[in-house]
C-alpha cells in the first residue's frame, strides 16, 4: 500500500491516511526515523503530519498540546438539527462500562473527577432526510472526542460501530465511519504557517450523491 504524500520538506510529510489503516500501520510503512506527529482512529480517512526528525516531532506536538494546530472534519451524522451551528463542550473519560469507549461527563457527576476537559464546534453543512453533513472542528485533542461528542448530542456519526446507537440507519453502500480529517492549519518547523486540505474520498461523496436532500 502507498500512502498518498500532499506535501514533504526536510521535517515534514503531510499525507492522506486511508480509512481502515491503522496508525500502527502508517508506523510500518513509514522510514524507521518518521513518526506520526498525532493520531487518527483507523477507520477515519484523511490528513496525517509525518515528522521526518526527532526535533520535527516534537516541535510539532508542542503545536499539538498548546492548540495551535486548526483542524476540521468533514463527517455525516444521524439525525437533522434545528440549529445550523454549535459548540459541545464537556469533560471526556474513558468508560466505566466498556474500556474501548470514551464517555461524556458533567462537571461534579460521578465519576467526573480528573477527566479531560473538551470542546468542539460543528456547523451544518446540508441537511438530507434522516441525517446531516457537517464541519467539525474539535479545539481540543482527546481520544474519539468527535465520536462520542456527537453521539452525546444523539447524533451519531453515519457507520460508527462503536457509538451508534441500536437499530441506526446507515445509508445504503457506506462500509465504514464517514469521518474525514479534511484540513490542516499549521506553523512548519521552517516557521511558515501553511493549510493543507484533503477532499472527500470518492466512496463517501457518492453516498452523499444517493442521499436525499430535504
Amino acid at each position: 500500500m502507498n500512502l498518498n504524500i500532499l506535501f514533504e520538506d526536510a521535517t515534514v510529510q503531510i499525507i492522506e491516511k486511508p480509512a481502515g489503516v491503522d496508525i500502527e500501520e502508517v508506523q510500518h510503512l513509514l522510514k524507521e526515523e518518521f513518526s506520526p506527529a498525532h493520531r487518527l482512529d483507523k477507520d477515519t480517512s484523511g490528513l496525517l503530519i509525518i515528522a521526518k526528525t526527532k526535533d520535527a516531532l516534537e516541535y510539532l506536538q508542542k503545536q499539538f498540546k498548546e492548540r495551535n494546530v486548526q483542524k476540521t472534519y468533514l463527517c455525516l451524522v444521524e439525525g437533522n438539527f434545528t440549529e445550523d451551528k454549535g459548540e459541545i463542550e464537556t469533560l471526556l473519560g474513558r468508560s466505566p462500562n466498556d474500556r474501548r469507549k470514551q464517555k461524556v461527563f458533567l462537571p461534579g457527576e460521578p465519576g467526573a473527577e480528573g477527566k479531560r476537559e473538551a470542546s468542539t464546534q460543528y456547523q451544518v453543512l446540508k441537511q438530507y432526510q434522516g441525517c446531516a453533513f457537517l464541519k467539525v472542528k474539535p479545539k481540543t485533542g482527546r481520544k474519539h472526542q468527535i465520536r462520542v461528542h456527537l453521539s452525546s448530542l444523539n447524533h451519531p456519526i453515519a457507520g460508527d460501530k462503536l457509538y451508534a446507537f441500536k437499530d441506526q440507519r446507515v445509508p445504503e453502500g457506506l462500509k465504514r465511519q464517514f469521518l474525514h480529517a479534511h484540513s490542516l492549519t499549521l506553523t512548519l518547523p521552517d516557521g511558515v504557517e501553511k493549510t493543507f486540505t484533503s477532499p472527500l474520498p470518492k466512496e463517501l461523496q457518492s453516498i452523499l450523491d444517493n442521499l436525499k436532500t430535504l
